[in-house]
């Protein structure tokens, strides 16, 4: 299983913009990729409505995984997306 934790950089957190990027690059990823608050419960990444309901705001810390090959790649993906400012 891969897995990377990152920190929220859009300033509106993953909601409305920011969580249509993150869930359509995790669409596009040959497995599924989970996400999570840190501690909390992991929603598939590829709904914007979790992550809309994940509640992670700007700062807060999270965790990306998937499993199978090709995992880490996917991982990176969308950690990376995360860790930059979606909001322009």
């Amino acid at each position: 299983m891969a897995e990377r934790t990152v920190t929220v950089a859009s300033k509106i957190g993953l909601h409305a913009r920011p969580a249509a990027l993150v869930a359509k690059t995790a669409a596009a990823q040959s497995v599924p990729v989970t996400i999570a608050k840190d501690g909390g419960t992991p929603v598939q990444a590829a709904s914007v409505l979790n992550l809309m309901t994940l509640g992670a705001k700007h700062g807060d810390t999270v965790v990306i995984a998937a499993e199978g090959e090709g995992a880490q790649e996917a991982v990176d993906a969308v950690a990376d997306l995360i860790a930059q400012d979606l909001d322009g």
